[in-house]
């Protein structure tokens, strides 16, 4: 569990989809900004500009699919 300890963007995306799981209707609104937040941080090597537009980008995909 080291990984959690120094990895922000695992430790919001697990806080992110424990958080999904206890919300039922927006789980995937918030699944989908957790899963894209975190791939955005890792594909723009920790930016917060990538971190928060991954969040977005993953946010709207989660919600139009949740429809």
């Amino acid at each position: 569990m080291n990984w959690l300890k120094s990895d922000g963007a695992a430790r919001a995306l697990l806080i992110g989809f424990i958080t999904a799981l206890t919300l039922g209707a927006s789980a995937c609104t918030l699944g989908g900004a957790a899963a894209g937040g975190y791939v955005g941080n890792k594909a723009t090597d920790g930016s917060a500009v990538g971190t928060v537009g991954g969040a977005v980008a993953g946010g709207v995909i989660g919600h139009e699919l949740s429809k």
